[in-house]
């Protein structure tokens, strides 16, 4: 029996579901807000980890592909003392392949192949249980009916209050984001510093992350403990601005690593906000959720990973299930609640580490998961 199946959102979660659900011969569509695939900026790199984003690639017979775009020395992790001493500098192997890095426009890309993506439909809500199914309504006033709803579509979504009245809680912590281009030729003093992954550097309260991508192109994150209205007396628009403001809550670090902020572009604001480490809710027949807008938790490489390796699960569970994938949607949630709890409470002890009053404390951290 073929099912109505809609997944909402073109995130990794949502396409690595209706990637695997293809595989398996069963219909899904997929609905985006964006008109486009290329509508904005995909975002920074992704280190997919072997037994959760590599596995959920490999479900999707994908495997081989991602192998051959990613790049295992983006694994590289520095560390720097806010006067610039190098605390640590770890360099993965030739043949290390744990969490080698893939650029998230190069993942888009390789999982949309020919899935049937419906572009600029944006969701307002799901409505489930009623005669036809759950009823999809979109913000062109149409709507659409479908067997199972699967909202991947991330931190403030538009399907969560179908089954949950939960929404995501600021964490204290906001992230400052901007951009290099070019590296090695207009940079190459920062290309130095950065080397082949990701430099780090920790103060009281604040730390400053730049992380190649590929193509010469660099994403600087500024993250400190702030008040969420910190920006109120800024223009967002105005980067010099925004730009003065970062530098002086940096005061005094080492000028090679603020020139990381002197250097950039445009920046961009992102408060980070997380759903409670312990997010579940009843079951609701005809409607479930992926990723972050299941259980949205502090971006330290966990988030993404759970994500695909979640779609690629429900989706094998749904192509080998019975005539009601109810059932398959309900094992699910159970599996999915039990490992996205253990990790939302990983990353929610990481990141009170990571940006913390005593800096010692995230060199212990990158000791415990990378020793030297």
């Amino acid at each position: 029996m073929r099912h109505r199946i809609a997944v909402v959102g073109g995130g990794p979660a949502g396409l690595t579901f209706a990637r695997v659900l293809s595989r398996h011969d069963c219909p899904v569509t997929v609905f985006e807000r964006d008109p486009a695939p290329d509508a904005r900026p995909p975002g920074g790199t992704l280190d997919l980890q072997e037994r959760l984003g590599q596995l959920a690639l490999e479900k999707a017979g994908l495997l081989a592909e991602f192998e051959a775009l990613s790049r295992p020395e983006g694994q590289a992790m520095r560390i720097l003392d806010a006067d610039g001493t190098v605390l640590r500098d770890w360099r993965p192997r030739p043949d290390e392949r744990a969490n080698p890095e893939i650029d998230r426009g190069q993942l888009r890309d390789l999982l949309l192949g020919t899935l049937d993506v419906r572009w600029g439909r944006a969701v307002t809500r799901v409505v489930p249980g009623t005669d036809e199914g759950a009823v999809v309504h979109f913000a062109d006033g149409r709507q659409e009916a479908f067997d199972l709803v699967v909202g991947a579509d991330g931190a403030w979504s538009r399907v969560r209050p179908a089954v949950s009245s939960v929404t995501p809680h600021y964490t204290g912590v906001t992230s400052v984001e901007t951009a290099l281009d070019d590296v090695a030729t207009r940079h190459p003093d920062l290309a130095r510093l950065i080397g082949d992954g990701s430099v780090a550097v920790y103060g009281a309260n604040r730390a400053l992350v730049a992380q190649r991508n590929s193509g010469g192109h660099v994403k600087v994150y500024a993250q400190f403990r702030a008040p969420l209205d910190w920006h109120t007396h800024l223009d967002q628009a105005d980067a010099e601005a925004v730009r003065s403001a970062l530098l002086a809550l940096f005061d005094g670090w080492a000028a090679p690593v603020l020139e990381l902020l002197r250097r950039g572009g445009t920046f961009v604001h992102r408060p980070l906000h997380v759903l409670p480490v312990s997010h579940t809710w009843p079951h609701v027949s005809g409607v479930t959720l992926l990723g972050d807008a299941a259980h949205l938790m502090p971006p330290l490489g966990a988030g993404a990973n759970l994500a695909m390796l979640e779609g690629a699960e429900l989706a094998e569970s749904i192509a080998a299930g019975s005539d009601d994938p109810d059932e398959a949607v309900r094992a699910f949630e159970e599996r999915m609640w039990e490992r996205a709890g253990r990790w939302a409470q990983i990353t929610t002890a990481g990141l009170e580490r990571l940006v913390s009053p005593d800096p010692a404390a995230a060199l212990a951290l990158f000791d415990e998961v990378q020793p030297s």
